[in-house]
Parts: C-alpha cells; structure tokens; sequence
C-alpha cells in the first residue's frame, strides 16, 4: 500500500500560483486558446517543466457542478425529429448536455439516456420532466439515480 495515491482537497486561496497557472495553461489548451503545450505556457507564463511536472497531477474541482449533474432515461419512439426536439428543449431550459446515448431500436421505441448539467436550467427539476414528458413521440421519462 506504499503506492496507493492520496487526494487532498484544498482551498484555492492556499495553493501555491503555480497550481493556477497549471489549471490556467490546461483551459487555454481545453478551449482551443492555445494549438499546444507550448503556446498555453507562455499564455499562462509558466515554464515548459513545470507545466509537465504538474499537469496531470493538478486537477480543479468545483462541488457545485458534481451536484447539479443529473442523467435522464428516455424511451422514445423511433420517428425522425423526437431526439432532437428534446434537445432543444434542455438547451432552452438552460441545460448543459453532456452525453446522450442512444440505443437501436426495437419495437418502436429506441432507449436514450442523456446526462445534463443543470446549474443554469431555469425550471424547476419536476418541471423539466414534465414538459420533456409532454413531447410529441417521449413515451416515457425517468431520472436515473
């Protein structure tokens, strides 16, 4: 058990800069800012090395977004536009839609399951459920736990 890895969680106020610059040089490179490495370090003004000795070890973590995730467990019937009219529905809602999974279907209906963030939905969670449920070709909604 001498290798087993230990996580700490600890307040950002407290870290030293250069686990900000990491995170920071990380988002340039995520969102496409930076093509690469190098570019995201000189954005960030950190060096190459500590970069490397740091990026996979620095990870940022925000509590309310691990609580706002939900996934939804639809079956709908196997006609053109019912997928995407549900999409639609959870991004004017406000939903962040972060996988939809789509099985082939079989008698009918296809199983789809789609997990959302909803920190900036703007209904409340029943209401979101209620409206998809209304939606012509949603035979049937339900959170999975």
């Amino acid at each position: 058990m001498a290798n087993e890895e230990k996580y700490l969680l600890v307040d950002e106020r407290v870290v030293p800069e250069i686990f900000k610059k990491v995170l920071e040089a990380k988002k340039y490179i995520a969102t496409g800012k930076a093509k690469n490495s190098s570019e995201a370090v000189k954005l960030a003004n950190i060096s190459r090395s500590a970069f490397y000795k740091y990026k996979d070890r620095v990870m940022e973590y925000n509590s309310q977004t691990a609580n706002n995730i939900i996934t939804l467990y639809l079956m709908m019937e196997d006609v053109p536009g019912v997928l995407s009219s549900v999409i639609n529905h959870l991004a004017e809602y406000g939903a962040n839609i972060l996988t939809i999974n789509q099985n082939i279907p079989s008698d009918g209906v296809a199983a789809v399951t789609i997990s959302i963030r909803t920190t900036d939905v703007t209904l409340e969670e029943e209401q979101l459920f209620e409206r998809l449920r209304q939606l012509r070709g949603v035979v049937r909604l339900s959170k999975v736990s």
